[in-house]
């Protein structure tokens, strides 16, 4: 964590957590109400107050705190990203994060963790990891400050089974650690790679109940017989840990449904009776369609040697246009439709994860606002911290973002990390704001 410059009372000696307050900003507090202007309280990790007035006036016990003037521009929480994989390295292809060895994909880990929380997303849903440990790693180590990166859910390998996505193994070279997941057959091995994940300290176990167009087996296709999810979701329950599949196909749509896996990968392909479905209970699951993998696969991966015009990227073409399809269709439901791209890779890098809500936008049909909702208030709901996390409200974690201009007019600022003045983490600044850009007083001994 930066040094707070700020840290300072009014007899010169060091506090370490000054209450602030944020005056003069526009606030977007992703409740959906339109955007007011006030002021907003830090006290400690979290929002003491906010005001729609800069008219109030506070007392604080230590006589000290601090005052930034906004100068108008946009207070709001910091993003959440749905569908996240720290591990992935903004490489090239699937081999190289499979192959790179555990020491320096370590190192690699806490590099794109800072890339995250740089570009303004404070937290993040763990997707899968590369390796057995790494996310629980890195998770554990951004905890207990010795790496910078956003509040993070950790997962495990993938789980799959023979012959299906994530299974690498060459046939005349059958090894385990060649696999980008975790290869199982039946129900017994599954319980026991479940328990071997728990143990590891992650927080969600993720199975692939379908394909994958870049592998051999396609989107539509699907694994794993209804005993085996059985026993991935039972052994995942007793141990109150996260569910997640990727799930392309409407089959697999359909089996988180009816087994209960609430984080609901891709989604791409859907009927109208898995969409009932999915409606009928779409208070339990979250959808997080990656449609920034889609997009860039299929034409901006050219210099990776996936051309576009090749029956791979028609493919992923068909994909999108079904997923786009799918996902306004959720919307217009009422499901739970998150930004989470399946950044990672060298033509969806880790850093532009705020071009979702660009997307949301321009292909979905959602509205600015509930774009940015999809980016915040739902990601704290995905998080287990809906009640404390992705919006600015008394009570709520002081994870904010102060941002130049007005989102709601054009949301392509978000993508511009320039344009984010201020990230704030559990009421501590990871970017401080810039004393040439705005007024800041350092000493307050307002009363009430």
């Amino acid at each position: 964590m930066a040094d707070n410059n700020f840290s300072w009372s009014g007899n010169g000696t060091a506090h370490s957590q000054p209450d602030i307050v944020f005056t003069n900003v526009r606030i977007l507090d992703a409740s959906g109400e339109p955007p007011y202007s006030g002021e907003v309280t830090v006290s400690g990790n979290r929002i003491r107050s906010v005001n729609r007035s800069d008219s109030t006036r506070y007392s604080w016990n230590n006589g000290s705190g601090m005052r930034i003037d906004g100068r108008g521009m946009t207070l709001m929480p910091g993003m959440i990203d749905a569908h996240l994989h720290l591990s992935w390295n903004n490489a090239p292809g699937i081999a190289d994060i499979q192959l790179m060895p555990v020491e320096e994909h370590v190192v690699n880990c806490v590099e794109m963790a800072k890339l995250l929380i740089d570009s303004g997303f404070t937290a993040g849903c763990g997707a899968a990891a590369a390796k057995p440990r790494l996310d629980v790693v890195i998770r554990d180590a951004i905890n207990s400050g010795k790496c910078v990166g956003p509040r993070y859910l950790a997962a495990g390998p993938e789980i799959t089974s023979v012959g299906g996505l994530g299974d690498t193994s060459l046939p005349h070279i059958p090894h385990e650690a060649l696999n980008l997941g975790i290869v199982v057959s039946g129900p017994e091995e599954i319980r026991r790679k479940v328990r071997e994940l728990i143990k590891w300290g992650v927080d969600t176990i993720k199975i692939n109940l379908s394909g994958e167009e870049i592998t051999e087996m396609p989107a539509k296709a699907n694994q794993f017989d209804d005993d085996e999810i059985s026993m991935a979701v039972r052994e995942a329950k007793a141990r109150n840990k996260n569910l997640a599949a990727h799930a392309r196909s409407k089959e697999s749509v359909a089996k988180c449904v009816d087994y209960g896996i609430d984080f609901i990968y891709h989604a791409s392909f859907t009927d109208e009776e898995t969409l009932d479905k999915l409606e009928a209970a779409k208070d339990r699951h979250f959808v997080a369609p990656g449609l920034a993998w889609l997009i860039n696969t299929a034409r901006n991966a050219g210099d990776y040697g996936i051309k576009p015009g090749t029956p791979i990227t028609e493919a992923y073409e068909r994909e999108l246009e079904a997923a786009v399809d799918s996902m306004s269709k959720m919307h217009k439901r009422g499901i739970k439709v998150l930004v989470g791209g399946d950044y990672g890779f060298a033509w969806t890098p880790h850093g532009t994860n705020a071009k979702d809500i660009e997307y949301f936008v321009d292909m979905v049909g959602m509205t600015p606002m509930e774009a940015i909702q999809a980016a915040t208030r739902y990601g704290g709901e995905i998080m287990g911290m809906g009640h404390e996390l992705g919006m600015v409200r008394e009570g709520y974690l002081a994870d904010l973002l102060l941002v130049d201009g007005d989102p709601l007019q054009n949301v392509r600022i978000l993508q511009d990390k320039q344009r984010i003045k201020m990230i704030m983490k559990d009421g501590e600044f990871h970017k401080e704001p810039d004393l040439s850009e705005m007024h800041v007083a350092r000493e307050l001994r307002y009363s009430v």
